[in-house]
C-alpha cells in the first residue's frame, strides 16, 4: 500500500513538473511591434490659387502646403475617428452644403448637448489676420483645430486617446508619412493632425460668386435690384446717413469683414459685465470688450442662416430689422449701430445684393466634400 502511494505522489510530482516547463514556455518574451510606417516621403508642394484682390494667404513657416498634408486633412476633417464614440467629425458641425457652418442655432455634441454659439462659416480662412471663433481666442488655424476635439459639448475625447487611434489605424500612417516624413507610429501627434487639418481648412476659397464676377470682375452689369443694393450696402457716412444702412462700415472690401470684434447693439445690458457671453472680453478681459463679436464675412450668407453668434435670426429680413432698429445705446455699442428708415423695396433690394454672396461652385466643389462617400 505505501509503494502505491509513494508512486501516485510521483506521478503526480511528474504531472506538475511538466505543467509548469508548459507555463515557461508560454512566458517567452514577445517580439516587440514593428511600428515603422510603409511608404515614402516625397510631399508635392501645393500653391493656393486665389484672385489677385483676396490678398496674401496667411500660411505659417512650420506648416507648408502638400497636397499629402490637404488630402490627409480633408479625410481628419470627414472622419468620426476623432469624437469619443466615433460618431461625429469636424464637418458634423460644419458642412459644406451651408458654406461649412450648421444650420441649426446650436451644434448638438457626442453627449446630446447643445453648444453654446452658433458654428461659424469656414470660407476664405487662410487671409483672417485676427484670431479664430467669434472670441478671437485662437491666433491661427492650426491651435484652433485643438479645442473641439477636447471640449465636453463636441467631440468629448482626448489628444491621447485619438493619437493612439490614429496610430494604430490601418490606413492613416502611410498617409502622414506621406505628409509629415515620419518614420515611426508614436510619431503621429495632434501637433501633425492639426496641422493637416489647417491646411485642408486653407483650401476653401470662395470667390466665384456673383458679387465677384460682377462687382469685382464686371464679367457683367448687375440688375437694377442689385445695384440698388450695393449702394445700400456700402454707402459712407453724410448729410443724410439716417436714409442708409451702410452695412459695409464692418463688412466692408472684398472679404465682406474687416475682421475686427465689435458690439452691434443685439443685447440691452446695463453694466458691460452683465452681457450673458462675454465674447471677446471673456478672452482678453477688457471690460470694454464685453459683449463684442467676430464680424463675420458675408460671404455665402444665403446659405449660413441662422445668424449671429447665437443663431437668434432665422432670416436676413429679420437682421436686416434688427440693424434698422438702431440697438440699445449701450456703452460700447459701435458707432455705426444707428437707427435708421428701411422699405419693404430697400429690404428686398438689400437681399438680393446679398443673395450675390452665394458660391455654388464653392459649396460644390468636389475637392471639398467627404471622401468617405
Amino acid at each position: 500500500m505505501l509503494k502505491m502511494w509513494k508512486l501516485f505522489a510521483l506521478i503526480i510530482a511528474s504531472i506538475l513538473l511538466l505543467s509548469s516547463s508548459c507555463e515557461k514556455k508560454t512566458e517567452k518574451p514577445q517580439p516587440p511591434v514593428d511600428e515603422t510606417i510603409p511608404g515614402v516621403y516625397n510631399p508635392t508642394p501645393f500653391t493656393l490659387v486665389a484672385p489677385q484682390y483676396l490678398g496674401q494667404a496667411i500660411i505659417p513657416d512650420d506648416n507648408p502646403m502638400t497636397e499629402e498634408g490637404i488630402e490627409l486633412g480633408r479625410r481628419l476633417f470627414f472622419d468620426p475617428i476623432l469624437s469619443i464614440d466615433s460618431t461625429q467629425s469636424c464637418s458634423s458641425c460644419h458642412d459644406p452644403a451651408a458654406s461649412f457652418s450648421d444650420n441649426r442655432q446650436f451644434s448638438i455634441g457626442v453627449n446630446g448637448d447643445q453648444g453654446l454659439r452658433n458654428a461659424m462659416p469656414l470660407v476664405n480662412l487662410a487671409f483672417n489676420p485676427n484670431g479664430f471663433f467669434w472670441d478671437g481666442r485662437r491666433a491661427s488655424l492650426e491651435e484652433q483645430a485643438l479645442d473641439p476635439i477636447e471640449d465636453h459639448l463636441e467631440m468629448a475625447d482626448t489628444w491621447e486617446n485619438v493619437e493612439r487611434k490614429l496610430q494604430r489605424h490601418a490606413d492613416y500612417p502611410p498617409r502622414f508619412k506621406a505628409a509629415f516624413g515620419i518614420e515611426k507610429k508614436p510619431e503621429i501627434t495632434r501637433d501633425l493632425v492639426v496641422k493637416a487639418i489647417a491646411q485642408f481648412e486653407r483650401t476653401l476659397i470662395s470667390a466665384n460668386a456673383e458679387f465677384d464676377k460682377v462687382f469685382l470682375r464686371a464679367e457683367r452689369f448687375p440688375t437694377d435690384a442689385e445695384q440698388r443694393g450695393k449702394l445700400l450696402f456700402f454707402f459712407e457716412p453724410s448729410d443724410n446717413f439716417d436714409n442708409h444702412p451702410g452695412c459695409s462700415h464692418c463688412h466692408g472690401g472684398q472679404h465682406l469683414t474687416d475682421f475686427s470684434f465689435r458690439n452691434n447693439g443685439l443685447d440691452d445690458v446695463e453694466e458691460l459685465e452683465n452681457f450673458a457671453d462675454l465674447g471677446r472680453g471673456g478672452v482678453n478681459n477688457n471690460r470694454f470688450d464685453n459683449g463684442k463679436f467676430r464680424v463675420p464675412s458675408l460671404r455665402n450668407v444665403e446659405l449660413t442662416a441662422p445668424y449671429m453668434h447665437d443663431g437668434r435670426f432665422e432670416t436676413l429680413e429679420e437682421v436686416l430689422d434688427h440693424y434698422a432698429s438702431g440697438g440699445h445705446g449701450v456703452l460700447n455699442e459701435d458707432a455705426n449701430i444707428r437707427a435708421f428708415p428701411l422699405t419693404e423695396q430697400q429690404k428686398m433690394d438689400l437681399v438680393v445684393f446679398l443673395k450675390t454672396f452665394t458660391d455654388t461652385s464653392f459649396t460644390q466643389n468636389p475637392v471639398f466634400q467627404n471622401p468617405f462617400k
